[in-house]
């Protein structure tokens, strides 16, 4: 399976109350943080790969990551000059490979992936994309076999929450355009989840601009007819206001934790 990249940089405006402390990826649903979530649903079809793309807060995720057995296990911690650990029952260790990636603290969504793209590694030639603060029950084995079986260098992942975003106009599965916040509940908008082969990199993210991704590189790419969608009917939900956040950490308290249907997959 290609890396997941997770765009984490930004500062989470909406979310103010909880971001003033914390970046978005970073807040809580139950115990552990969003972006550890989405990184569950990946890593349950095969992802161990993951590159974050780290602005606001960046320290935030440095300090989690390297604690990451210290936070998840009991421990015994021996003092004095031959300073050691014992990490007591590791069962749910992850094998991840996380690149923690700074990008900048201002840099736009489009820099951010052209900056974070030197951790592919030379075989990659296409890698999984999201934000960092939307969890689903996609398929993403599915997702992208979609992807790889068209000839655009974009796939996103078109869902139906409550309308208040850019909705996608769509021809069959090909994106013909964006409209900004439309009236209206059942529409489809792009969702984060996304795979992007390495060619759109030098297509439509050139060196020397930062640009944010949803606005001139897509518009320019769907114009070509270079992107793709892929119809997630299933659970999908962001976490950009308040109320949003008291939702998920409500569904995880009562177990109802649709995102997770995936994590129990033999991969």
């Amino acid at each position: 399976m290609p890396p997941a990249m997770i765009l984490c940089g930004g500062q989470g405006t909406r979310l103010r109350d909880v971001t003033e402390l914390l970046p978005k990826p970073m807040v809580p649903v139950g115990e552990q943080p969003i972006v550890w979530h989405i990184m569950k649903s990946y890593a349950a079809f095969g992802v161990s790969r993951f590159i974050l793309c780290l602005g606001y807060k960046r320290e935030e995720f440095i300090d989690y990551f390297l604690n990451y057995h210290a936070r998840s296990s009991d421990i015994t911690v021996r003092l004095g000059r031959e300073h050691d650990i014992t990490y007591h029952d590791r069962s749910g260790e992850e094998n991840w490979e996380v690149t923690l990636a700074d990008t900048g603290p201002d840099t736009m969504t489009g820099g951010r992936v052209r900056i974070a793209s030197r951790y592919l590694h030379d075989f990659d030639e296409d890698f999984f994309l999201t934000y960092g603060d939307a969890v689903a029950d996609i398929e993403v084995d599915k997702l992208l076999e979609f992807h790889r079986s068209n000839s655009r260098r974009l796939t996103i992942s078109a869902v139906s929450p409550v309308g208040r975003f850019g909705e996608l106009s769509l021809e069959g599965s090909v994106v013909r355009g964006f409209q900004e916040k439309p009236p209206g509940d059942d529409r489809s908008i792009n969702g984060g989840f996304m795979v992007m082969d390495r060619s759109f990199i030098s297509a439509y993210l050139p060196d020397g601009q930062d640009v944010f991704l949803e606005a001139e590189p897509m518009t320019k790419a769907t114009a070509a007819g270079d992107v793709d969608a892929f119809r997630h009917q299933g659970f999908w939900q962001c976490m950009d206001t308040p109320r949003e956040h008291q939702l998920l950490n409500d569904l995880w308290k009562k177990k109802q934790r649709p995102w997770t249907r995936h994590w129990g997959r033999n991969v």
